[in-house]
């Protein structure tokens, strides 16, 4: 916008808003009284908030003069979300805070002691001030989607621990129930459940470019970014959109997206100390416009240790993002992106109910520290057999192109590789070996050798690569948007277990357990192998979509329909095994949703949705015990998908002040797919168990106050009930677990929050309470309801000499250092002895949990420049 100001301007403005959904406003300003002009401003996407207060965000131009200006002037407030309307008040403003709209900005003034020609024109971009456009700290703004999302702003997670992971992030949103096992965020011994359904089935999206592990669709949040270059991170509880590249998300969509790059070179640099040892650096520079080319971007490296807060052990990160962008045209914009991570983790064992209540965080609940075959675990629990390095890379390339008439096309390349291994000790014995089922004759000699069982390593090894697009031809004509699109995925995976010889030492060579040199070899030359399968998965699907806007956009009716078709070639490289394992899926997915602007602070909206998934790829492989040549696990290709039909009905309320909302929810699930995890030759691997039908009803409830005297309240909560539709089958009998409670499913889930900024001063203080859960099918085992409460307060200065906007902070995570059960890790069917249907006694299986961290303090320094 442009405004024609006399010298030392100073603005009389009058807003006018449209009875519009999201669409801009025009302010009428009277510089000094005297002259005209026009004023209006463009609001940034509602899931794109701008943080100048951050350091390292330099405000360009003379934005950050014309907003505190109009800060001055006036008071600054919000209006009640997108397409709302309203009357402007005298000395104030409102801002439209929709997913994507308009704001209007408004100054009020004194009279000017009189007018001084201005020799020019100035261009001044005015934007609001982000933290007043979010309520409760940055948890909160409103939506105007037909389904229910939340939504965690930079703000928020500017106050929180930098090596905070995403779960870490939205674990006070409603429904979120996360389960860690560090205070800091570095292990990726982590779970998170949205309405009781597990993060194998939540998708995982970075700009439009799937973050899921191809095998077990679980997703790893320390590798996914640094917290700093979160713009960001959304978390749609029910649903996801018709246009993700994602499988699995029955249990709804986590959206992540980076900051813009910064319009001025600059960068942003911290430094973090605290407990166990912990150390973090980490350096972002932006380019500002190169040249007159348009483009933009950053790229920030971090590197972070920690030592393990229980038990011995040492994680080590180093990360990399980077962002390219470049922006044109009306509305044309082209983005490059990517995240590099390489990480060496210990690992924190979970603890079975007994052993918990035996040892808690200390004595057999922990590895040991140092090697001795001697012991009752024969060496097998010596710590370092059991760090798990891994090297990610996620790179995208989102595109979006205003052509004519209309037309918008959207188009998302992306790839992604991985490597890990996922190692821990075990015992072979030194003869009478099996390769598959095929019996061996060799006899191997082995350090850390007893009584012809030897002490070695079992790495469990995944090497994927993923590659696809997803493209959209949007088409927009009166009141209808019509979206036409194809997803292709194409995804590689070779999984192999082999073993490496322990030296008497406790030594074991290359971690990463690679190539053949350091495993163990027989004596034709081969390796000895537990596990040999690779598996390619092809998805193909189209979609089609059509958004109504009726009744000057006060109502919306969407509907789609999305077919997927899915093809899995797997191949089993052991002997004695299947070695074909191939399934194919087509599956039609309709959805509809609506919603109504009731006034302009009142909205309801509904939509329904389906999902479906395959389990996880070990279901298609036969698993033998190199020991004995017996089947561990039985693959089969004729496996069942889940599907799954959701409903949503929600309220929401906005104004300048309040912001809440209220969705019911349901869920009806068959052939319900729950992770697990197994002990697979001493390697610990996820996998699936068919849990047949399910019924899933409850209430979400979020409501915030946006900045008032500098405070901002939260509360969040859900209520849970989860039951199993049907007995389970078990060794040739039913379990009777029809009506019992779906694992992990809290029927109480509460949370609060209290933040303080005034631009210098601020502090964030939150607590979350989470009910009990069921650990098994049969509701025989659960572990305990837990209350825990972070901290944090700071310090920013303002700018000295180079630097802007220095900052320091304290973090403290779990306060009152609770120890407790934090989620549920491997479920099992029944934890005693029970009878089935038909009378026959099922042998009991204990599960295991993970153990939630203690508590940990984290001082950052940071600063723009």
């Amino acid at each position: 916008m442009r405004v024609r100001a006399h010298a030392r301007p100073i603005l009389l403005a009058t807003v006018v808003f449209s009875s519009a959904l999201p669409g801009p406003v025009l302010a009428q300003a009277t510089p000094g009284g005297v002259g005209s002009g026009s004023v209006t401003a463009e609001e940034p996407d509602a899931t794109k908030p701008r943080v100048p207060q951050a350091p390292g965000t330099r405000s360009s131009s003379v934005r950050g003069r014309a907003a505190e200006t109009a800060r001055k002037a006036g008071t600054s407030r919000q209006a009640t979300g997108a397409g709302q309307t309203g009357k402007a008040r005298t000395g104030q403003s409102r801002t439209s805070t929709g997913q994507s709209g308009h704001a209007a900005v408004r100054a009020g003034s004194s009279p000017a002691p009189g007018p001084v020609q201005a020799q020019g024109a100035e261009q001044i971009d005015v934007h609001a001030d982000p933290v007043a456009l979010h309520a409760g700290g940055g948890l909160l703004r409103p939506q105007d989607a037909p389904k229910a999302i939340s939504v965690v702003g930079s703000d928020f997670i500017a106050r929180q621990a930098p090596s905070a992971t995403a779960f870490d992030l939205v674990a006070l949103l409603p429904g979120a129930n996360v389960a860690s096992s560090d205070p800091l965020g570095f292990s990726p011994q982590t779970n998170i459940s949205v309405r009781g359904l597990n993060g194998d089935a939540i998708g995982y999206v970075l700009e439009g470019a799937p973050l899921n592990d191809i095998a077990y669709y679980t997703g790893y949040p320390s590798q996914f970014a640094d917290s700093e270059n979160y713009d960001s991170i959304a978390l749609q509880q029910g649903a996801a959109d018709l246009d993700s590249p994602v499988l699995n998300a029955a249990g709804g969509l986590m959206s992540l997206r980076f900051r813009t790059p910064a319009e001025k070179a600059g960068g942003m640099v911290n430094i973090s100390y605290g407990s166990y040892d912990t150390n973090r650096e980490f350096i972002r520079l932006d380019s500002g416009e190169i040249g007159k080319t348009g483009l933009r971007g950053f790229v920030s490296y971090s590197h972070g240790a920690s030592d393990n807060w229980r038990g011995p052990g040492r994680d080590v990160r180093q990360h990399v993002d980077f962002k390219l962008q470049k922006d044109w045209g009306h509305g044309n914009t082209a983005s490059l992106l990517g995240s590099w991570n390489q990480a060496i983790d210990s690992y924190y064992p979970q603890v079975s109910k007994e052993g918990w209540a035996q040892d808690g965080i200390h004595g057999a609940n922990n590895l040991a520290k140092r090697y001795d075959v001697q012991n009752e675990a024969a060496g097998t629990d010596y710590w370092r057999l059991y760090r798990q390095p891994e090297r990610t890379l996620y790179l995208a390339a989102p595109v979006e192109l205003h052509l004519t008439h209309g037309l918008t096309l959207k188009a998302t390349p992306y790839a992604q590789g991985a490597y890990g291994n996922a190692p821990g000790g075990t015992q072979i014995p030194t003869s009478g070996l099996y390769n598959g089922t095929q019996p061996l004759a060799d006899e191997l000699t082995l350090p850390s050798t007893q009584d012809g069982w030897a002490t070695v390593r079992a790495d469990y090894t995944q090497r994927s690569y993923r590659s696809g697009f997803t493209t959209a031809m949007e088409w927009k004509r009166g009141v209808n948007d019509l979206v036409l699109g194809y997803w292709y995925d194409y995804s590689d995976d070779n999984e192999k277990q082999q073993f490496t010889a322990i030296s008497d030492g406790g030594y074991a060579s290359n971690i990463w357990g690679n190539g053949g040199g350091s495993g163990i070899h027989l004596s034709d030359g081969s390796l000895l192998l537990g596990t040999n399968n690779h598996t390619v998965t092809q998805t193909n699907a189209l979609f089609l979509g059509d958004r109504l806007s009726l009744l000057h956009d006060r109502l919306l009716l969407t509907a789609g329909f999305k077919e997927v078709m899915m093809t899995r070639t797997g191949t089993n490289a052991m002997p004695g095994a299947a070695y074909h394992a191939n399934t194919n899926s087509a599956v039609p997915l309709p959805r509809l949703a609506a919603r109504f602007q009731i006034t302009p602070h009142h909205q309801v909206f509904f939509s329904a949705t389906t999902n479906f998934r395959t389990p996880a790829e070990t279901a298609l492989y036969d698993v033998f015990d190199p020991t004995s040549g017996q089947t561990e696990s039985k693959g089969t290709t004729n496996v069942k998908n889940e599907y799954s039909i959701s409903e949503e009905l929600g309220y929401r309320y906005a104004d300048d002040r309040f912001v809440g909302s209220v969705t019911l929810f349901n869920y009806n699930f068959t052939n319900r797919q729950v992770e697990t995890l197994v002990s697979q030759n001493g390697s610990f691997v996820q996998s699936t168990m068919n849990a047949g039908g399910q019924t899933s009803r409850g209430v979400d409830v979020e409501f915030g106050l946006r900045p008032w005297h500098h405070l901002s309240p939260y509360v969040s909560g859900e209520y849970l009930h989860a039951t199993i539709d049907n007995d389970i089958a078990a060794n040739g009998d039913l379990l009777p677990t029809r009506g019992k409670t779906a694992v992990r499913s809290p029927t109480l889930q509460a949370a609060a929050g209290l933040t303080y900024d005034d631009g210098h001063f601020f502090g964030t203080a939150t607590v979350k309470y989470t009910g009990h859960q069921y650990a098994t099918f049969m509701n025989d085992e659960r572990m305990s309801d837990h209350v825990t409460g972070n901290l944090a307060v700071g310090y920013r200065l303002a700018d000295v000499a180079m630097l802007h906007k220095p900052e320091f902070r304290m973090n403290f995570i779990n306060i009152s250092n609770q120890h407790y059960l934090s989620g549920v890790a491997d479920p099992t069917l029944n934890a005693k002895d029970t009878t089935g249907r038909y009378g026959t006694t099922l042998a009991g299986s204990a599960p295991d949990y993970y153990v939630g961290g203690g508590f940990a303090a984290l001082f950052t320094a940071s600063t723009g420049f």
